[in-house]
């Protein structure tokens, strides 16, 4: 019986590159996180930082294409590293808007409500960091299956914590401009949580099809 490594061919460097831009979505997520705890030159730092987190990503997957253009031989098929560079440079492109936002918001942001979605997508995305990793590793299906199902959890929990903000949203005391503001900034760090949950999604399917 063929091994898995020897099916999918010796070329790492797709490997690396996926690894690579799951790293930049973990940064960019943690360095939101940091926003929401701290204020002045330290918050100011993390928002740069998130923007050259996204821009690297963004070389990342353009390298990618590149080298699915030049590859005769790639370690899984096309549409799928494809789909999975996608998907993880969601994840920070959502981060940097939802920062963008922050930036200019207007409005009384409660910092501890968008904490307890931004901590779920921390969570979320260190799943799909391990996941991303057990790709070179052959038919880890056991272990991918278990952080899957954390991802599920993280994503599932994200949810509930969503509809507790929109129902705060309904009964607090904001005004009509306040109430739309908040809710883009909620929708947003759900948003990020999907994407998350998205590219563990497509890491998930590609094991199962070559388990």
């Amino acid at each position: 019986m063929i091994s898995f490594k020897k099916l999918l061919g010796k070329e790492e460097k797709f490997y690396d590159l996926l690894e690579a831009s799951a790293e930049e979505a973990k940064v960019s997520t943690s360095l939101l996180v940091k926003i929401l705890t701290h204020e002045g030159a330290a918050q100011a730092s993390s928002i740069h930082e998130i923007i050259r987190a996204r821009r690297k990503d963004k070389q990342i997957t353009q390298r990618i294409t590149e080298e699915l253009c030049k590859t005769f031989v790639t370690p899984l098929e096309r549409e799928d590293i494809e789909s999975l560079s996608i998907a993880l440079y969601r994840i920070p492109k959502t981060v940097e808007k939802l920062v963008e936002r922050l930036i200019i918001c207007p409005a009384r942001v409660p910092r501890e409500s968008l904490q307890k979605q931004v901590l779920l997508l921390e969570q979320g995305v260190e799943q799909v960091v391990f996941m991303v990793k057990q790709l070179r590793k052959g038919t880890q299906i056991e272990r991918i299956t278990e952080s899957h199902a954390k991802l599920q959890f993280a994503e599932g929990e994200a949810d509930k914590v969503m509809l507790a903000l929109v129902k705060a949203l309904y009964n607090g005391p904001y005004e009509a401009k306040e109430v739309v503001i908040l809710m883009e900034l909620y929708d947003l760090a759900e948003t990020a949580v999907d994407r998350a949950r998205d590219a563990g999604q497509v890491v998930f399917q590609i094991m199962l099809k070559y388990s």
